[in-house]
């Protein structure tokens, strides 16, 4: 996190930068973000930097606590059980809807999506950018229903990052994974809206066994450390 910004619309490359952070463990759950500590950094005043961690402060990434200043969000093992059960609902919904409204052309972009995954990111892991180089936020847009589409694009698709790249850094799960996307894509390509929901379901499920795991991972890691500095 040494690297000095360079001026463009400088409080947006702050906040990009600290997202990047957060979403890549390099700021991690839990961790206590200090202004004057990440201005000197990033080479930059703290007034930009405090509007960046407002923004994320929206966004959820960040927590504000009184007498314990900010925070990169940490969910329980129980809140992120629930957050996660929630998105296989809601993009199971979204793929079901996405099998009746998807175009052909759209597909084919889905499948070159997974070509360029498959090129960069395995197989140590599988990391997506966010956006339309997301398969997922590629899918939930292709719902066509915009009450999906806020609450998986805007209300919890930040947090859900967090733990998306968690998941995918196990040993063994990005090839999973990919073959998982595949499926649902065979599914969509389709129009069977019973077996794009069934897909989708399955690979969140997947993905929320391995987000506990690795979340087990980490306490337990923690836990050790802890001990061995006492």
């Amino acid at each position: 996190m040494k690297n000095k910004i360079q001026a463009k619309s400088l409080v947006d490359t702050v906040a990009e930068r600290l997202e990047e952070a957060i979403i890549g463990g390099e700021l991690a759950p839990g961790e206590r973000v200090f202004e004057q500590v990440l201005a000197a950094d990033y080479g930059i005043s703290r007034g930009p930097l405090r509007e960046a961690i407002r923004r994320l402060e929206g966004r959820r990434l960040l927590e504000r606590t009184a007498n314990k200043g900010v925070r990169v969000v940490d969910l329980s093992p129980a809140r992120l059980e629930e957050l996660l059960r929630v998105r296989e609902a809601l993009e199971g919904m979204a793929a079901r809807l996405a099998a009746t409204q998807i175009g052909e052309d759209e597909v084919d972009e889905l499948r070159k999506l997974l070509e360029t995954h498959e090129e960069t990111s395995l197989p140590n892991g599988y990391y997506q950018q966010g956006g339309d180089f997301d398969f997922h936020f590629r899918i939930v847009k292709a719902s066509k229903n915009e009450f999906l589409i806020s609450l998986l694009t805007e209300d919890l698709y930040d947090l859900l990052r967090i733990y998306r790249y968690k998941s995918s850094t196990m040993a063994g799960r990005a090839k999973r994974a990919l073959a998982e996307h595949h499926a649902i894509v065979d599914a969509l390509k389709a129009k069977d809206p019973d077996a794009a929901e069934k897909t989708m379901r399955t690979h969140l499920s997947n993905a929320r066994k391995h987000a506990r795991m690795a979340m087990e991972r980490t306490e337990a890691e923690t836990g050790a450390a802890a001990s061995a500095d006492e």
